[in-house]
């Protein structure tokens, strides 16, 4: 189907194939990805334990839009646009921060850590006691539970309930928000943000490209996977009875009716307790846990997270697209409160097992998109054994782009609109 320049491209979508080249490069996609999904929905942006203490802030920026958290004196987090209400600045640069305020840096307007005004300089006559009290910084909409932050840039978010109850009633002993940090990876990954993410939803590369991972983890379970076998569905079988007796929720909740997360407690294999590379414990068991025999939690959210907590140790990925080519990742790693480096845990032996199979995935994302720009490219069929959440991925992407019907027919995405 052609389409011309002002209309942008069309997607030839066709079910349970890949997607075409321009879902992945072409800029009026990004755009609208932006607008879409990015700047519409819930979004992971920080743990609680990045934020363990009043006067902590960090500052995040998803294309236009930037967010600064902060832990308020009350304990609470605030959410506010990075942009000072005097002229527009930005306030705070990306990354963690201590402070107690936050001052713009062109004309040293201040802000409480909550947003409201607290003051300027030189401005006379023209702040009055009514004018000061409108000038806070404009909320974003925030939710923090379960340790993790997750931030809307639309003043109309959509619910978060489900994904509140499901993720606390599995998460919730763990105290995940009484960890600390143990490290940050930082990671510019020259791939889409959708390359990524469609990487994650699948296990069919992980036996020939990620061996630490493959240590303590079957490549079976996920969902849309249907591989299986007796032993399998035996050790699934005897672990959830026995988390069951420790009043361990078992069931997954993947994406209902389409929402945006997905938790689900998966076994390890016999003789580990936890994804490192000896299988023991590489830190304290973390809050009232009383056994490290609870298997390992992941937890999905799209666009952009996937976290798994173990009995020891929490590890969290977040994705931010710079551009249509480009995603910057960060990967955070957190035990529990109060342990000490050294005697309690050692940060190698945390942060082994994911640092090599985030690594591994980089590089095998940044291969895919470069295959996907060549002119030789073309969709090839998913795999109906191995890749059904991948499937699942592009009818979730598709729907909040305005597609209601993938492969039924061309679609073309330009000028901000769905055609």
């Amino acid at each position: 189907m052609m389409t011309s320049p002002e209309q942008g491209p069309a997607l030839n979508i066709r079910p349970g194939w890949a997607l075409p080249s321009a879902a992945y490069h072409d800029p009026a996609i990004y755009r609208k990805e932006l607008t879409d999904i990015f700047h519409s929905g819930w979004l992971f942006a920080a743990t609680s334990a990045q934020l363990a203490n009043p006067g902590d802030t960090l500052t995040w920026t998803v294309g236009s839009e930037s967010v600064v958290l902060a832990r308020t004196t009350s304990g609470a987090v605030a959410a506010m646009h990075n942009t000072c209400r005097h002229r527009g600045c930005r306030i705070t640069p990306d990354g963690t921060a201590q402070g107690r305020a936050l001052v713009c840096p062109y004309h040293n307007w201040a802000y409480r850590l909550d947003g409201s005004f607290a003051g300027a300089p030189h401005m006379g006559d023209a702040l009055t006691a009514e004018l000061r009290s409108e000038l806070g910084l404009v909320p974003v909409p925030v939710s923090e539970f379960a340790g993790l932050i997750f931030v809307c840039f639309s003043q109309s978010p959509p619910p978060i309930e489900r994904a509140h109850d499901a993720i606390t009633a599995h998460v919730g002993r763990y105290r995940a928000q009484a960890t600390q940090i143990t490290s940050v990876h930082h990671y510019e990954v020259d791939a889409n943000w959708k390359v990524l993410v469609e990487n994650n939803r699948e296990c069919y590369h992980c036996s020939p490209n990620h061996p630490e991972f493959c240590l303590s983890n079957y490549e079976l379970g996920m969902p849309g996977d249907s591989r299986t076998n007796q032993r399998y569905q035996e050790v699934v079988t005897r672990q959830r009875h026995r988390w069951s007796e420790q009043g361990l929720p078992v069931d997954d909740v993947s994406f209902p009716d389409g929402d945006f997360f997905r938790v689900a407690r998966l076994p390890l294999k016999d003789g580990y307790l936890t994804e490192s590379m000896s299988g023991q414990l590489v830190g304290p068991l973390l809050g009232d846990l009383a056994s490290p025999d609870v298997g390992s939690i992941r937890i999905v959210t799209l666009p952009n997270s996937w976290i798994h907590v173990n009995a020891d140790y929490v590890m969290a990925t977040r994705l931010t697209p710079i551009d249509e080519n480009t995603t910057h990742v960060d990967v955070t790693f957190q035990v529990r409160d109060g342990a000490r480096a050294g005697i309690d845990y050692e940060i190698g032996d945390v942060e082994a097992v994911w640092v090599a199979t985030s690594e591994q995935d980089w590089a095998l994302c940044e291969k895919t998109h470069a295959g996907i720009r060549s002119a030789g490219y073309r969709p090839g069929p998913l795999s109906p054994v191995t890749e059904g959440s991948v499937v699942d991925f592009h009818i979730w992407w598709a729907h909040r782009l305005g597609i209601d019907a993938v492969g039924q027919s061309a679609t073309t995405i330009g000028n901000e609109a769905v055609s």
